[in-house]
C-alpha cells in the first residue's frame, strides 16, 4: 500500500493547480498552530507551479464578499480549532518589541498613568481618572462570577458602589488604599491557582498608580485565564454545533467561490483510481489476459475516503496543495506523518537490531525500552533540514552495538563477534535509503495498521499490531488515536461533499462505460 500512495503523489505532483480560494484559506489559518508549524517546518504548496483544471470557470468577485469569505473562514478556523485542538488556549497579545502599534501603546499608556499621577498629586487630590478605573475594575471584578456567586456579587457591588465613591472623594473622605485592599482581595478569590504569586506581589506596592497599573496587568491575565476556562467547559458541548457551523461556513465559501472543491475531487479522484488498479491487479488472471477496468464496480465510498486519507501521510507538501477540506489540518497530517516516518525508521532499526542479536535480548524488557529510548533520541530531529539521517543511522549503528555487546555480557549469551558488529551496522546504515526491504515493511505494516484501526469505525478496540511492529506499538497507538479522531471529525463535517463527489464519478464512469 505505501508504494502505491507514493507512487500516486510522484505521478501527480505536476498534475495539480493553482487555487485562489486555497490561497484565500492559506492566509485565514495562517498563525493558527505557529508552534507546530515551526517544528514542522514545511513550506507551503507554490500555487504557481499548478495548473487550475477547466472544471471551474472563473469568476469575479467584489472586495466587499473577499473580505466576508476571510471573516467567515476566519471564524470556522477558530471554531475548528477549539474542537480539534485539545491544548488549545486564548494567550495574551504580545506586540513585537520594536514595533510601532507597540511604542504608540506605551505612549498612551505612559501619558495615562502620568495624568492619574499629577490629579492624586493635586491638593487636594483629584480623584476623575482613579474613579473611572475603579469602576472598569468593578466591571472586570464581575464579569469573573458565575450566576451562583451572589454573595460576592452583593460585596462588589456594596464595596465599589461608585456614587458612594464620588461622595466620599468630594468630601475628603475617600481612603484609595482601603479600595484597593478590598480589590486585591477579591482578585486573590477570583483568581486562577496559577496567579495567586501575581497577586500576592501586589499587596507590596504601596503607590497608588504603580499598584493600579499592577492591579490592570493581573486582571488582563485573570480575563484570559476566564476565557480559557469557558473553553474548556464547552468544548464538550461544542462538537456537533461545530460540524454544523463548519459546513456552513464552507458551504458559503463555496457559494463565492466555486472552485473551492478542485482539489478535493482530485484527491478523491486518485483515491479511487488507485483502489480501482490495486482490484484489476489483484483480479488479474494467471495466463495476464484481463478485461476492461470498468468492468467492476466502483470500490466502496468509504473504502476510497479512507484510502484518500491514508494519502496525506504520504503527501508531497512542498509540491502539491493541499485538499480544500483538509486545509485547516495540514500542519496536524504534516507532524503526523512526521512522526510515522520516525516512527518507520526506529521501528526497522529495532527490528534489525533483534533478529541479529540473541533471540532472547528482545525479552529483556529494560534494554528493550532503553534501546527504543536511546534511538528516538538520536532521531529526535529528523524533521529539521539539516539533519542527515544517515549520518544519525551510523552513530545509532555504534551505539546500538555497544549496548547489545552490554546486554549479551550481562545476561550470560555469547559475546557479540565482530563480523556480526558489522554486518548489524551496515543493515542499520541501509534504512537510511526509503527502499531498504526492512523499511518499507516496516511502512507498509504501519499503513495496514492505521487503516485497519481507520475501518472499524472506532467502535472496537485497537486492532492487532502487526509483527514486527511490537517494540514501537505504544507509539503507534498514539499516532493512531489522533490520526482516526481527525479523520472522523472532518468525515462528521464534510462526508456530504464527499459522497456527492464520489457518486459523480461513478455516474460519469458508467456514461463513459456506456458511450
Amino acid at each position: 500500500m505505501s508504494e502505491n500512495l507514493d507512487k500516486s503523489n510522484t505521478n501527480e505532483a505536476g498534475k495539480s493547480k493553482s487555487n485562489d480560494s486555497e490561497q484565500g484559506l492559506e492566509d485565514a489559518v495562517e498563525g493558527s498552530d505557529e508552534a507546530l508549524q515551526k517544528k514542522v517546518k514545511m513550506g507551503s504548496p507554490s500555487t504557481q507551479r499548478v495548473q487550475r483544471p477547466h472544471s471551474s470557470p472563473p469568476r469575479f468577485v467584489t472586495v466587499e464578499e473577499l473580505l466576508e469569505a476571510a471573516k467567515g473562514v476566519t471564524n470556522m478556523v477558530l471554531a475548528h480549532e477549539i474542537v480539534v485542538n485539545g491544548d488549545f488556549q486564548i494567550k495574551p497579545v504580545e506586540l513585537p518589541e520594536d514595533s510601532l502599534e507597540k511604542k504608540v501603546k506605551e505612549i498612551v499608556h505612559k501619558a495615562f498613568w502620568d495624568c492619574l499621577s499629577v490629579q492624586l498629586s493635586e491638593d487636594p487630590p483629584t480623584y476623575d481618572h482613579a474613579i473611572k478605573l475603579v469602576g472598569e475594575i468593578k466591571e472586570t471584578l464581575l464579569s469573573f462570577l458565575l450566576p451562583g456567586h451572589t454573595r460576592l456579587r452583593n460585596q462588589i457591588t456594596e464595596v465599589l458602589d461608585l456614587d458612594l465613591i464620588k461622595q466620599e472623594a468630594e468630601n475628603g473622605a475617600l481612603d484609595i488604599s482601603k479600595l484597593a485592599e478590598f480589590i486585591i482581595g477579591m482578585m486573590g478569590t477570583l483568581c486562577a491557582p496559577a496567579r495567586d504569586e501575581e497577586v500576592k506581589k501586589l499587596k507590596d506596592i504601596k503607590e497608588i498608580v504603580p499598584l493600579f497599573r499592577a492591579i490592570f496587568s493581573v486582571l488582563d491575565l485573570m480575563k484570559v485565564d476566564m476565557a480559557n476556562f469557558a473553553v474548556s467547559s464547552i468544548r464538550p458541548h461544542l462538537m456537533q454545533q461545530s460540524v454544523e457551523y463548519e459546513r456552513k461556513k464552507f458551504q458559503e465559501l463555496l457559494e463565492k467561490q466555486p472552485n473551492s472543491l478542485d482539489f478535493v475531487t482530485q484527491w478523491l479522484e486518485e483515491a479511487a483510481d488507485d483502489l480501482m488498479n490495486q482490484k484489476y491487479k489483484n483480479a488479474l488472471p494467471a495466463g495476464g489476459g484481463a478485461t476492461g477496468s470498468g468492468d467492476g464496480p466502483m470500490p466502496n465510498p468509504v473504502a476510497v475516503q479512507n484510502y484518500a486519507y491514508l494519502k496525506l501521510l504520504k503527501w508531497d507538501h512542498l509540491q502539491r496543495p493541499f485538499p480544500e477540506t483538509v486545509l485547516m489540518d495540514q500542519p496536524r497530517f504534516q507532524e503526523l506523518q512526521l512522526q510515522l516516518e520516525q516512527l518507520t525508521v526506529l521501528g526497522a532499526v529495532l527490528l534489525v537490531t533483534y533478529s541479529m542479536a540473541a533471540s532472547g535480548i528482545s525479552s529483556q524488557a529494560s534494554f528493550a525500552e532503553k534501546l527504543k529510548m536511546m534511538v528516538k533520541i538520536l532521531l529526535t530531529d529528523m524533521h529539521l533540514p539539516s539533519f542527515h539521517l544517515k549520518d544519525a543511522l551510523t552513530a545509532i549503528g555504534e551505539k546500538v552495538c555497544l549496548e547489545v555487546s552490554s546486554c549479551l555480557s550481562l545476561c550470560g549469551f555469547s559475546p557479540f563477534t565482530t563480523d556480526k558488529e558489522t554486518a548489524l551496522k551496515g543493515q542499520i546504515q541501509a534504512v537510511a535509503s526509503p527502499d531498504d526491504p526492512i523499511r518499507r515493511i516496516m511502512d507498509s505494516r504501519i499503513l495496514t495498521f492505521l487503516e485497519t484501526y481507520l475501518a472499524s469505525g472506532h467502535q472496537k478496540p485497537l486492532p492487532t499490531v502487526p509483527g514486527g511492529l511490537g517494540p514501537v506499538h505504544k507509539e503507534l497507538e498514539e499516532v493512531a488515536i489522533k490520526f482516526v479522531r481527525l479523520v472522523n471529525y472532518n468525515k462528521m463535517v464534510f462526508s456530504p461533499y464527499y459522497d456527492a463527489i464520489l457518486n459523480t464519478q461513478e455516474w460519469k464512469r458508467i456514461s463513459h462505460d456506456l458511450v
